[in-house]
Protein backbone atom coordinates (compact mmCIF):
# COMPACT_ATOMS: atom_id res chain seq x y z
CA UNK A 1 0.00 0.00 0.00
CA UNK A 2 2.06 2.89 -1.36
CA UNK A 3 0.70 6.37 -2.14
CA UNK A 4 2.48 8.68 -4.57
CA UNK A 5 1.37 12.27 -4.10
CA UNK A 6 2.02 14.65 -7.00
CA UNK A 7 1.62 18.41 -6.68
CA UNK A 8 1.45 19.62 -10.28
CA UNK A 9 2.78 22.95 -11.49
CA UNK A 10 3.40 24.35 -14.95
CA UNK A 11 6.18 22.29 -16.50
CA UNK A 12 7.18 20.54 -13.27
CA UNK A 13 5.76 18.56 -10.37
CA UNK A 14 6.67 17.80 -6.78
CA UNK A 15 6.62 14.10 -5.84
CA UNK A 16 6.26 12.50 -2.40
CA UNK A 17 5.95 8.72 -1.78
CA UNK A 18 4.48 7.46 1.52
CA UNK A 19 3.46 4.21 3.18
CA UNK A 20 1.00 3.86 6.07
CA UNK A 21 2.00 5.12 9.57
CA UNK A 22 4.10 7.94 8.11
CA UNK A 23 6.84 5.83 6.53
CA UNK A 24 8.57 7.95 3.89
CA UNK A 25 9.85 6.14 0.79
CA UNK A 26 10.64 9.33 -1.10
CA UNK A 27 10.73 12.77 0.48
CA UNK A 28 9.26 15.62 -1.56
CA UNK A 29 11.35 16.31 -4.64
CA UNK A 30 10.79 18.22 -7.89
CA UNK A 31 10.77 16.59 -11.34
CA UNK A 32 10.40 18.15 -14.77
CA UNK A 33 7.70 17.11 -17.23
CA UNK A 34 10.28 15.57 -19.54
CA UNK A 35 10.65 12.08 -20.95
CA UNK A 36 13.77 11.34 -18.89
CA UNK A 37 12.36 12.49 -15.52
CA UNK A 38 9.00 10.76 -16.01
CA UNK A 39 10.71 7.54 -17.14
CA UNK A 40 12.78 7.62 -13.96
CA UNK A 41 9.61 8.06 -11.88
CA UNK A 42 7.86 5.16 -13.64
CA UNK A 43 10.91 2.94 -13.12
CA UNK A 44 10.92 3.74 -9.40
CA UNK A 45 7.17 3.03 -9.08
CA UNK A 46 7.41 -0.31 -10.90
CA UNK A 47 10.20 -1.50 -8.59
CA UNK A 48 7.85 -1.52 -5.60
CA UNK A 49 6.46 -4.96 -4.78
CA UNK A 50 3.31 -3.54 -3.15
CA UNK A 51 0.27 -1.95 -4.77
CA UNK A 52 0.95 1.64 -5.81
CA UNK A 53 -1.59 4.39 -6.43
CA UNK A 54 -0.69 7.83 -7.78
CA UNK A 55 -2.81 10.79 -6.64
CA UNK A 56 -2.85 14.29 -8.13
CA UNK A 57 -5.15 17.30 -8.29
CA UNK A 58 -6.90 18.40 -11.47
CA UNK A 59 -5.07 21.52 -12.66
CA UNK A 60 -6.55 22.35 -16.05
CA UNK A 61 -4.00 21.42 -18.71
CA UNK A 62 -0.90 21.36 -16.49
CA UNK A 63 -1.42 17.85 -15.13
CA UNK A 64 -2.16 16.28 -18.52
CA UNK A 65 1.43 15.45 -19.63
CA UNK A 66 2.29 13.50 -16.46
CA UNK A 67 -1.20 11.97 -16.28
CA UNK A 68 -1.08 10.68 -19.86
CA UNK A 69 2.46 9.35 -19.48
CA UNK A 70 1.68 7.42 -16.29
CA UNK A 71 -1.63 6.17 -17.68
CA UNK A 72 0.06 4.86 -20.82
CA UNK A 73 2.52 2.98 -18.60
CA UNK A 74 -0.36 1.14 -16.91
CA UNK A 75 0.01 2.89 -13.55
CA UNK A 76 -3.06 3.57 -11.38
CA UNK A 77 -3.67 7.33 -11.34
CA UNK A 78 -6.47 9.09 -9.46
CA UNK A 79 -7.28 12.72 -10.29
CA UNK A 80 -8.91 14.49 -7.34
CA UNK A 81 -11.07 17.61 -7.40
CA UNK A 82 -9.05 20.55 -5.92
CA UNK A 83 -11.99 21.51 -3.69
CA UNK A 84 -11.98 18.04 -2.11
CA UNK A 85 -8.24 18.32 -1.46
CA UNK A 86 -8.63 21.81 -0.02
CA UNK A 87 -11.25 20.60 2.45
CA UNK A 88 -9.05 17.63 3.35
CA UNK A 89 -6.15 19.96 4.20
CA UNK A 90 -8.37 22.38 6.14
CA UNK A 91 -8.45 20.06 9.17
CA UNK A 92 -4.82 20.86 10.00
CA UNK A 93 -4.32 23.43 12.75
CA UNK A 94 -1.08 24.81 11.35
CA UNK A 95 -1.43 26.50 8.01
CA UNK A 96 1.25 26.68 5.37
CA UNK A 97 1.54 26.21 1.64
CA UNK A 98 4.52 25.08 -0.38
CA UNK A 99 4.80 22.61 -3.22
CA UNK A 100 6.52 20.11 -0.91
CA UNK A 101 3.82 20.41 1.78
CA UNK A 102 1.12 20.00 -0.87
CA UNK A 103 2.78 16.86 -2.26
CA UNK A 104 2.90 15.36 1.25
CA UNK A 105 -0.75 16.29 1.83
CA UNK A 106 -1.82 14.66 -1.45
CA UNK A 107 0.14 11.47 -0.61
CA UNK A 108 -1.53 11.34 2.82
CA UNK A 109 -4.93 11.82 1.19
CA UNK A 110 -4.22 8.77 -0.97
CA UNK A 111 -3.53 6.63 2.09
CA UNK A 112 -6.52 7.92 4.08
CA UNK A 113 -8.90 7.38 1.15
CA UNK A 114 -7.21 4.34 -0.39
CA UNK A 115 -10.36 2.32 -1.09
CA UNK A 116 -12.36 5.31 -2.39
CA UNK A 117 -9.78 6.36 -4.99
CA UNK A 118 -11.07 6.04 -8.57
CA UNK A 119 -8.73 5.33 -11.42
CA UNK A 120 -8.67 7.92 -14.18
CA UNK A 121 -9.87 6.50 -17.49
CA UNK A 122 -8.51 8.23 -20.57
CA UNK A 123 -11.38 9.27 -22.77
CA UNK A 124 -11.33 8.46 -26.46
CA UNK A 125 -9.20 10.99 -28.32
CA UNK A 126 -12.22 12.31 -30.23
CA UNK A 127 -13.95 13.36 -27.01
CA UNK A 128 -10.81 15.05 -25.76
CA UNK A 129 -10.36 16.95 -29.03
CA UNK A 130 -14.04 17.94 -29.01
CA UNK A 131 -13.81 19.27 -25.46
CA UNK A 132 -10.78 21.41 -26.27
CA UNK A 133 -12.56 22.78 -29.34
CA UNK A 134 -15.73 23.35 -27.30
CA UNK A 135 -13.89 25.30 -24.61
CA UNK A 136 -12.18 27.43 -27.25
CA UNK A 137 -15.56 28.01 -28.90
CA UNK A 138 -16.95 29.23 -25.58
CA UNK A 139 -13.89 31.48 -25.15
CA UNK A 140 -14.39 33.11 -28.55
CA UNK A 141 -18.11 33.50 -27.90
CA UNK A 142 -17.14 35.58 -24.85
CA UNK A 143 -14.78 37.62 -27.02
CA UNK A 144 -17.57 38.11 -29.56
CA UNK A 145 -19.90 39.47 -26.89
CA UNK A 146 -17.21 41.95 -25.77
CA UNK A 147 -16.51 42.96 -29.37
CA UNK A 148 -20.23 43.46 -30.00
CA UNK A 149 -20.41 45.73 -26.97
CA UNK A 150 -17.38 47.69 -28.14
CA UNK A 151 -18.88 48.24 -31.59
CA UNK A 152 -22.22 49.15 -30.02
CA UNK A 153 -20.53 51.88 -27.95
CA UNK A 154 -18.79 53.28 -31.02
CA UNK A 155 -22.09 53.35 -32.92
CA UNK A 156 -23.67 55.28 -30.05
CA UNK A 157 -21.07 57.95 -30.80
CA UNK A 158 -21.31 57.93 -34.59
CA UNK A 159 -24.74 56.47 -35.52
CA UNK A 160 -27.08 56.38 -32.50
CA UNK A 161 -30.24 54.36 -33.18
CA UNK A 162 -28.92 52.51 -36.24
CA UNK A 163 -28.78 49.10 -34.49
CA UNK A 164 -32.57 48.93 -34.18
CA UNK A 165 -33.01 49.24 -37.94
CA UNK A 166 -30.44 46.64 -39.02
CA UNK A 167 -31.09 43.43 -37.13
CA UNK A 168 -29.34 40.27 -38.30
CA UNK A 169 -31.59 37.33 -39.21
CA UNK A 170 -28.92 35.15 -40.82
CA UNK A 171 -27.77 31.92 -39.13
CA UNK A 172 -24.44 32.24 -40.94
CA UNK A 173 -21.97 33.88 -38.50
CA UNK A 174 -19.98 35.36 -41.39
CA UNK A 175 -23.02 37.34 -42.63
CA UNK A 176 -23.96 40.24 -40.37
CA UNK A 177 -26.02 43.02 -41.93
CA UNK A 178 -25.10 45.61 -39.29
CA UNK A 179 -21.39 44.87 -39.70
CA UNK A 180 -21.55 45.13 -43.46
CA UNK A 181 -23.54 48.38 -43.31
CA UNK A 182 -21.27 50.02 -40.74
CA UNK A 183 -18.21 49.04 -42.77
CA UNK A 184 -19.59 51.08 -45.69
CA UNK A 185 -21.50 53.86 -43.88
CA UNK A 186 -19.54 54.27 -40.63
CA UNK A 187 -20.96 57.73 -39.74
CA UNK A 188 -24.28 59.55 -40.19
CA UNK A 189 -22.44 62.15 -42.28
CA UNK A 190 -21.88 59.43 -44.91
CA UNK A 191 -25.67 59.09 -45.15
CA UNK A 192 -26.83 62.71 -44.84
CA UNK A 193 -24.55 63.83 -47.65
CA UNK A 194 -27.13 62.20 -49.95
CA UNK A 195 -30.70 63.33 -50.46
CA UNK A 196 -33.36 60.81 -49.50
CA UNK A 197 -33.89 59.52 -53.02
CA UNK A 198 -30.14 59.41 -53.70
CA UNK A 199 -29.56 57.38 -50.54
CA UNK A 200 -32.37 54.98 -51.50
CA UNK A 201 -30.54 54.28 -54.77
CA UNK A 202 -27.18 53.90 -52.95
CA UNK A 203 -28.70 51.61 -50.32
CA UNK A 204 -30.45 49.36 -52.86
CA UNK A 205 -27.23 49.05 -54.83
CA UNK A 206 -25.34 48.17 -51.63
CA UNK A 207 -27.98 45.62 -50.57
CA UNK A 208 -27.92 43.98 -54.00
CA UNK A 209 -24.12 43.73 -53.90
CA UNK A 210 -24.17 42.21 -50.38
CA UNK A 211 -27.21 40.01 -51.19
CA UNK A 212 -29.54 41.53 -48.60
CA UNK A 213 -33.21 42.46 -49.03
CA UNK A 214 -33.43 45.56 -51.24
CA UNK A 215 -35.97 47.65 -49.33
CA UNK A 216 -36.54 51.27 -50.28
CA UNK A 217 -38.70 51.73 -47.16
CA UNK A 218 -35.81 50.59 -44.93
CA UNK A 219 -33.48 53.01 -46.71
CA UNK A 220 -35.86 55.92 -46.04
CA UNK A 221 -36.08 55.00 -42.35
CA UNK A 222 -32.28 54.91 -42.07
CA UNK A 223 -32.01 58.29 -43.81
CA UNK A 224 -34.61 59.80 -41.48
CA UNK A 225 -32.74 58.51 -38.39
CA UNK A 226 -29.48 59.93 -39.78
CA UNK A 227 -31.07 63.36 -40.37
CA UNK A 228 -32.49 63.52 -36.82
CA UNK A 229 -29.57 61.78 -35.10
CA UNK A 230 -26.84 63.58 -33.16
CA UNK A 231 -23.34 62.19 -33.59
CA UNK A 232 -20.98 63.03 -30.73
CA UNK A 233 -17.80 62.22 -32.67
CA UNK A 234 -16.91 64.10 -35.84
CA UNK A 235 -16.51 62.26 -39.13
CA UNK A 236 -13.51 64.49 -39.93
CA UNK A 237 -11.61 62.97 -37.04
CA UNK A 238 -9.38 60.20 -38.37
CA UNK A 239 -9.50 58.27 -35.10
CA UNK A 240 -13.30 57.95 -35.35
CA UNK A 241 -13.17 56.07 -38.64
CA UNK A 242 -10.24 53.98 -37.38
CA UNK A 243 -12.06 52.84 -34.22
CA UNK A 244 -15.32 52.00 -35.99
CA UNK A 245 -13.60 50.09 -38.79
CA UNK A 246 -11.37 48.19 -36.33
CA UNK A 247 -14.37 47.15 -34.22
CA UNK A 248 -16.01 45.75 -37.37
CA UNK A 249 -12.80 44.00 -38.45
CA UNK A 250 -12.24 42.37 -35.04
CA UNK A 251 -15.83 41.16 -34.89
CA UNK A 252 -15.56 39.71 -38.39
CA UNK A 253 -12.31 37.90 -37.52
CA UNK A 254 -13.91 36.36 -34.44
CA UNK A 255 -16.92 35.23 -36.50
CA UNK A 256 -14.59 33.54 -38.98
CA UNK A 257 -12.76 31.78 -36.14
CA UNK A 258 -16.02 30.59 -34.60
CA UNK A 259 -17.16 29.21 -37.95
CA UNK A 260 -13.90 27.26 -38.41
CA UNK A 261 -14.04 25.80 -34.88
CA UNK A 262 -17.70 24.87 -35.21
CA UNK A 263 -17.12 23.22 -38.59
CA UNK A 264 -14.35 21.09 -37.11
CA UNK A 265 -16.53 20.17 -34.12
CA UNK A 266 -19.34 19.04 -36.43
CA UNK A 267 -17.00 16.83 -38.45
CA UNK A 268 -15.79 15.06 -35.30
CA UNK A 269 -19.20 14.82 -33.60
CA UNK A 270 -20.85 13.25 -36.64
CA UNK A 271 -18.50 10.26 -36.36
CA UNK A 272 -19.69 9.47 -32.81
CA UNK A 273 -22.45 6.97 -32.04
CA UNK A 274 -24.53 9.36 -29.96
CA UNK A 275 -24.66 12.24 -32.46
CA UNK A 276 -27.95 11.26 -34.12
CA UNK A 277 -29.55 10.51 -30.72
CA UNK A 278 -28.58 13.91 -29.30
CA UNK A 279 -29.52 15.70 -32.52
CA UNK A 280 -33.05 14.25 -32.34
CA UNK A 281 -33.68 15.52 -28.79
CA UNK A 282 -36.08 18.42 -28.34
CA UNK A 283 -34.52 21.90 -28.42
CA UNK A 284 -31.19 20.59 -29.73
CA UNK A 285 -30.14 21.93 -33.10
CA UNK A 286 -27.01 21.16 -35.08
CA UNK A 287 -24.87 23.63 -33.13
CA UNK A 288 -26.16 22.79 -29.65
CA UNK A 289 -25.79 19.06 -30.33
CA UNK A 290 -22.04 19.27 -30.92
CA UNK A 291 -21.57 21.67 -28.00
CA UNK A 292 -23.40 19.30 -25.65
CA UNK A 293 -21.40 16.28 -26.76
CA UNK A 294 -18.15 18.25 -26.55
CA UNK A 295 -18.76 19.31 -22.95
CA UNK A 296 -20.27 16.08 -21.61
CA UNK A 297 -17.83 13.81 -23.42
CA UNK A 298 -17.94 10.03 -23.01
CA UNK A 299 -21.15 9.20 -21.15
CA UNK A 300 -19.54 6.08 -19.68
CA UNK A 301 -17.38 8.17 -17.36
CA UNK A 302 -20.53 8.99 -15.35
CA UNK A 303 -21.66 6.17 -13.06
CA UNK A 304 -25.25 7.46 -12.91
CA UNK A 305 -27.64 10.20 -13.99
CA UNK A 306 -26.97 12.02 -10.73
CA UNK A 307 -23.25 12.16 -11.55
CA UNK A 308 -24.02 13.92 -14.84
CA UNK A 309 -26.32 16.39 -13.09
CA UNK A 310 -23.63 17.04 -10.46
CA UNK A 311 -21.10 17.61 -13.26
CA UNK A 312 -23.42 20.30 -14.64
CA UNK A 313 -23.57 21.89 -11.19
CA UNK A 314 -27.37 21.93 -11.03
CA UNK A 315 -27.73 19.49 -8.12
CA UNK A 316 -29.44 20.94 -5.04
CA UNK A 317 -28.06 19.29 -1.91
CA UNK A 318 -30.58 18.28 0.80
CA UNK A 319 -30.51 20.13 4.11
CA UNK A 320 -32.19 18.63 7.16
CA UNK A 321 -31.53 18.97 10.87
CA UNK A 322 -33.84 17.74 13.64
CA UNK A 323 -37.38 18.82 12.85
CA UNK A 324 -36.24 21.24 10.15
CA UNK A 325 -36.12 20.28 6.48
CA UNK A 326 -34.89 22.89 3.99
CA UNK A 327 -37.31 23.47 1.13
CA UNK A 328 -35.71 26.43 -0.68
CA UNK A 329 -32.37 25.05 -1.86
CA UNK A 330 -30.04 26.49 -4.45
CA UNK A 331 -28.13 24.61 -7.13
CA UNK A 332 -24.51 23.93 -6.21
CA UNK A 333 -22.89 25.52 -9.32
CA UNK A 334 -19.92 23.24 -8.61
CA UNK A 335 -19.47 21.84 -12.06
CA UNK A 336 -19.09 22.85 -15.67
CA UNK A 337 -20.37 26.38 -16.22
CA UNK A 338 -20.09 25.77 -19.99
CA UNK A 339 -22.49 22.82 -19.74
CA UNK A 340 -24.92 24.85 -17.62
CA UNK A 341 -24.93 27.68 -20.17
CA UNK A 342 -25.32 25.30 -23.12
CA UNK A 343 -28.10 23.42 -21.33
CA UNK A 344 -29.88 26.68 -20.54
CA UNK A 345 -29.75 27.58 -24.24
CA UNK A 346 -31.41 24.24 -25.00
CA UNK A 347 -34.18 25.04 -22.50
CA UNK A 348 -34.65 28.49 -24.06
CA UNK A 349 -34.91 26.81 -27.48
CA UNK A 350 -37.56 24.44 -26.10
CA UNK A 351 -39.60 27.40 -24.90
CA UNK A 352 -39.34 28.94 -28.37
CA UNK A 353 -40.11 25.80 -30.38
CA UNK A 354 -42.77 24.48 -27.92
CA UNK A 355 -42.64 20.74 -28.75
CA UNK A 356 -45.81 19.54 -27.00
CA UNK A 357 -44.70 15.92 -26.66
CA UNK A 358 -41.23 16.67 -25.26
CA UNK A 359 -40.85 15.56 -21.63
CA UNK A 360 -38.42 18.32 -20.62
CA UNK A 361 -40.68 21.01 -22.13
CA UNK A 362 -43.74 19.63 -20.33
CA UNK A 363 -41.77 19.58 -17.08
CA UNK A 364 -40.87 23.27 -17.53
CA UNK A 365 -44.55 24.11 -18.05
CA UNK A 366 -45.46 22.06 -14.97
CA UNK A 367 -43.02 24.00 -12.79
CA UNK A 368 -44.22 27.33 -14.18
CA UNK A 369 -47.81 26.28 -13.45
CA UNK A 370 -46.74 25.54 -9.86
CA UNK A 371 -45.64 29.17 -9.57
CA UNK A 372 -41.89 28.70 -9.98
CA UNK A 373 -39.94 31.59 -11.57
CA UNK A 374 -39.13 31.04 -15.24
CA UNK A 375 -35.39 30.61 -14.65
CA UNK A 376 -36.01 28.08 -11.88
CA UNK A 377 -38.40 26.20 -14.15
CA UNK A 378 -35.78 26.09 -16.92
CA UNK A 379 -33.14 24.70 -14.53
CA UNK A 380 -35.62 22.06 -13.41
CA UNK A 381 -36.24 21.27 -17.08
CA UNK A 382 -32.48 20.99 -17.65
CA UNK A 383 -32.30 18.49 -14.81
CA UNK A 384 -34.97 16.42 -16.53
CA UNK A 385 -33.27 16.85 -19.91
CA UNK A 386 -29.90 15.58 -18.64
CA UNK A 387 -31.53 12.50 -17.14
CA UNK A 388 -33.11 11.73 -20.52
CA UNK A 389 -29.80 12.48 -22.26
CA UNK A 390 -27.98 10.02 -19.99
CA UNK A 391 -30.50 7.24 -20.58
CA UNK A 392 -30.67 7.61 -24.36
CA UNK A 393 -26.96 8.05 -24.98
CA UNK A 394 -26.07 5.23 -22.59
CA UNK A 395 -28.14 2.85 -24.75
CA UNK A 396 -26.01 3.44 -27.84
CA UNK A 397 -22.63 3.85 -26.09
CA UNK A 398 -22.54 0.77 -23.86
Amino acid sequence: MISVGIDVSKGKSTICILKPYGEVLQSAVDIEHTESDLFELVTKIKKFSEEVKVVMEATGAYHMPILMYLNNQGIFVSVVNPLVMKKYGAKNLRKGKTDKLDAIKIAKYGLDNWFELKEYKCEEFKYKELKILGRQYAHYIGMRVESKQTMSKMLDYTMPGIKKLLSNNSHNPTRDKLNDFVECFWHFDNITKYSEEEFVDVYIKWAKEKRYHQSAAKARKIHAVAIDGISTLSSTNNSTKLLVEESVRVLREIDQTLLKILTQMKEIAKTLKEYDVVRDMGGVGEVLAVRLIAEIGDINKFHSKKALIAYAGIDAQPYQSGQFTGERRRISKRGSSVLRKTGYEVMAALKTVKPKEDSAYKYILKKEYEGKPKKVAKIAGLNKFLRIYYARVKEVCM
